[in-house]
């Protein structure tokens, strides 16, 4: 595993339909060695704290496998990293191979996997595609988001090592699936919310789910 390139940016105006909206999707590639703290990278930003940024979502990772995949549905060749408004790109770090909870060594900083990415409206304007959230969350390949449990600083070139894993947990992909797709997977979700390193609203969104479908009268 190896992280191929950084990036980061502040937040911006762009104009969304007939709004102007700010927002820090427009990520770019920086060189060097890059400080990152309890809220995220050094140089870059969120608009939208709310949705993104925060304790839990410091840090948003991509595995750059998915650039082909994106480049062959959508026929374009225009991709470049941060493309998905990632802070990093990595290689060998896909979804259906990382848990909820998995703890990641790059440089001197550690991070440990938290939820995964939900795509919004930002995407779509920075992708010019309206339907590209749909997609996107659909495909699986939503990336995901991290937790700085050590500061540190890190650059591209830098290897990733796999500090600790739950190969019994659950994965980006399964979290992803019962959030939308799997709504009623009840042992799943039991099994997510009992993840310490689970982003506390997720985990919130799954209890009140089990408590209904507990509670609901039998057929």
């Amino acid at each position: 595993m190896k992280l191929l390139s950084v990036n980061v940016s502040m937040p911006k105006e762009i104009v969304v339909g007939d709004k102007v909206v700010v927002t820090g999707i427009f990520k770019t590639p920086i060189s060097g060695r890059v400080q990152v703290g309890t809220l995220g990278l050094q140089g870059d930003g969120q608009a939208d704290l709310e949705n993104h940024g925060g304790i839990y979502k410091a840090v948003y990772t991509y595995p750059a496998e998915h650039y082909a995949y994106w480049a062959h549905e959508l026929g374009r060749n225009d991709f470049s990293f941060g493309q998905f408004g990632e802070n990093l790109t990595v290689e060998g770090w896909i979804e259906d191979q990382v848990h909820i909870g998995d703890v990641f060594r790059i440089g001197s900083v550690l991070l440990e996997v938290t939820q995964p990415r939900v795509p919004c409206y930002k995407l779509a304007a920075k992708m010019n595609l309206p339907t590209f959230p749909k997609l996107f969350a659909k495909s699986g390949r939503v990336g995901f988001y991290q937790r700085v449990l050590s500061k540190g600083a890190l650059a591209a070139g830098d290897g990733i090592e796999r500090v600790k894993t739950n190969e019994q947990g659950v994965t980006v992909r399964e979290i992803m699936d019962v959030m939308y797709f799997q709504r009623n997977n009840v042992e799943l979700m039991k099994r997510a919310i009992a993840i310490p390193a689970l982003t506390p609203s997720w985990r919130d969104e799954f209890k009140e789910r089990l408590g209904m479908a507990l509670n609901a009268p039998e057929a």
